[in-house]
């Protein structure tokens, strides 16, 4: 088993990164020749959708100058990075009801039309199967089953418009609601990673 662990909250010590970490650690455990590799879009974030970029990806690859080149190769690294992998643990903080934006580049990066989804007669297919993806989802308020939780719906949208069916969350929740709701939300996201583990 090959898991890819991606980091995705601009603070070092973010709950949503602890959470992940969590959940590898018992992946490892149930699975301990699995490797493991470490993408951290807090302190490594990828750069944003731009015109230049937009400009480079558009560009047939034998007429790119070499600055185009080199940010097509930026996703084009995410991109086999993804699918080198069979689990992939997202750790992901809830900002405004949404997701960082370092995820959104992420997924901006890894999105891509011919590589990871196609469009034919029958509409779009995507073209990113056979994984799993564990969702670690931190938060400070209490949000899960709620109108509120706007995350999981567009997570498990997204990544299924690849071809990732396979979409389990795990929930950390409470966190800023004082120290036994902090205590109470990562005992439930213990019960939650055996849940996505079995």
């Amino acid at each position: 088993m090959n898991i890819l662990q991606i980091n995705t909250s601009p603070r070092r010590e973010a709950n949503s990164t602890r959470l992940a970490h969590d959940v590898v650690a018992s992946l490892l455990a149930a699975h301990p020749g699995a490797s493991v590799t470490l993408r951290d879009l807090g302190t490594q974030p990828h750069p944003m959708l731009d015109e230049a970029a937009l400009g480079a990806l558009f560009t047939p690859a034998e007429q790119r100058t070499p600055e185009q080149a080199a940010r097509v190769a930026l996703n084009d690294e995410l991109i086999a990075e993804l699918q080198a992998h069979d689990v992939i643990v997202i750790g992901v903080p809830m900002y405004n009801f949404g997701v960082p934006v370092q995820l959104k580049n992420w997924i901006d990066a890894v999105a891509r039309a011919g590589v990871t989804f196609r469009y034919g007669a029958g509409g779009p297919e995507g073209l990113v199967k056979g994984k799993r993806v564990i969702l670690a989802l931190a938060r400070g308020g209490i949000h899960r089953d709620t109108p509120h939780d706007q995350q999981l719906p567009y997570l498990k949208t997204v990544l299924g418009f690849l071809g990732i069916t396979d979409v389990r969350p795990v929930y950390a929740e409470g966190l800023n609601m004082g120290p036994e709701a902090a205590a109470r939300g990562f005992e439930q996201a213990q019960a939650d990673i055996a849940a996505a583990l079995a």
